[in-house]
């Protein structure tokens, strides 16, 4: 039995990851912030594990939660967009927050190993060289302080002293995550993603705990090659299942440079991990189940849908500022 502590337990990737662990004849801990959200998502949970309510940039109740663990799964963060908007804020709990989880380690007597995720984000711009390898330098894109973040998070980690695995994670899906985002325009059409849906990151996380080649490694999380596929092909296959239509989305709404994303080799973490189930045909299928109802009302109301979407779209308003200045979004 190994004695886990997973911090932002109620997240994507943290809660895939918490429901794995419990699987296991671990004893667990969580950390998170009391919320009113996380406070409904942990009375589920709250008699199979100990939970831990706090903030990571607190280092007093960090310590208290990392006491007595053998592993900490690192997965808290603050992602984008809101990262973006507000980089500052994203900073204190990414970089502040795992700063602080270090030093509680490092004050153990019996120092715990650490899992940290990362991300695709690091790698900046792969439009040019979509296959990405470990061992590539990082190289974020000068706007993204998350993947700034990121970076600075890993150096934290592999210079602390501890054993420590980093796991860089792609493209995360899930079935319950599917609101439209403008984020999805920052994207673009011509970028390479694998996705991987988060079912199989919190089963390769919960592996991890029990393979002791993984402490000193640098890993990509991803889905493989059955889950590779163009952001263009994506984005029409999903329009599609949700009743918008493919290829209505024209490609003045896209960025054309400076996002991230490509195809992620996995042969080691695969390997060690074998934590690769969900196919991008998989995803596919279980969102067509899940919106089967809400699909019949788009498809009544397409155009309205159409050009809600495109009103997120700041590239797409910039586009008719400046070939049609008298123009407006048309349905």
């Amino acid at each position: 039995m190994v004695k886990v502590l997973l911090t932002g337990p109620f997240g994507n990737v943290g809660l895939s990851t918490l429901q794995e662990l419990l699987k296991r004849n671990h004893d667990i801990k969580v950390l998170d912030i009391k919320t009113k959200k996380n406070r409904r998502i942990a009375n589920k949970y709250k008699d199979q594990v100990e939970l831990c309510w706090g903030d990571i940039r607190n280092y007093k109740e960090v310590e208290k939660a990392v006491s007595g663990r053998d592993v900490i799964i690192h997965t808290a963060a603050i992602i984008p967009p809101l990262a973006d908007k507000k980089p500052k804020f994203a900073e204190s709990i990414n970089v502040g927050g795992t700063s602080n989880i270090i030093e509680a380690m490092q004050n153990q007597p019996q120092k715990p190993k650490i899992i940290f995720t990362s991300s695709v984000a690091i790698y900046g711009d792969r439009l040019e060289n979509p296959l990405i390898s470990p061992t590539d330098l990082p190289n974020p894109n000068p706007d993204d302080e998350y993947a700034k973040q990121k970076v600075k998070c890993e150096e934290i980690i592999r210079n602390s002293g501890l054993k420590w695995a980093i796991f860089r994670l792609t493209y995360i899906v899930s079935i319950n995550k599917l609101q439209m985002d403008p984020l999805m325009f920052e994207m673009p059409l011509d970028t390479c993603i694998e996705i991987c849906d988060t079912k199989d990151v919190g089963y390769a996380l919960a592996n991890a705990v029990e393979t002791n080649e993984i402490w000193g490694e640098i890993l990509h999380i991803a889905g493989g090659e059955r889950c590779r596929i163009s952001y263009r092909e994506y984005l029409n296959e999903m329009m599609d299942i949700f009743g918008i239509g493919t290829e209505v989305l024209p490609k003045e709404a896209f960025s054309k440079k400076g996002f991230h994303c490509g195809f992620m080799t996995t042969y080691k973490s695969q390997f060690l991990l074998n934590y690769q189930r969900y196919t991008l045909n998989d995803y596919f299928n279980d969102v067509r189940k899940k919106v089967a109802i809400s699909r019949f009302f788009t498809m009544m109301f397409r155009p309205i849908a159409r050009k809600y979407l495109l009103n997120k779209s700041h590239y797409y308003k910039e586009y008719l500022n400046s070939h049609h200045p008298e123009s407006k979004i048309k349905n």
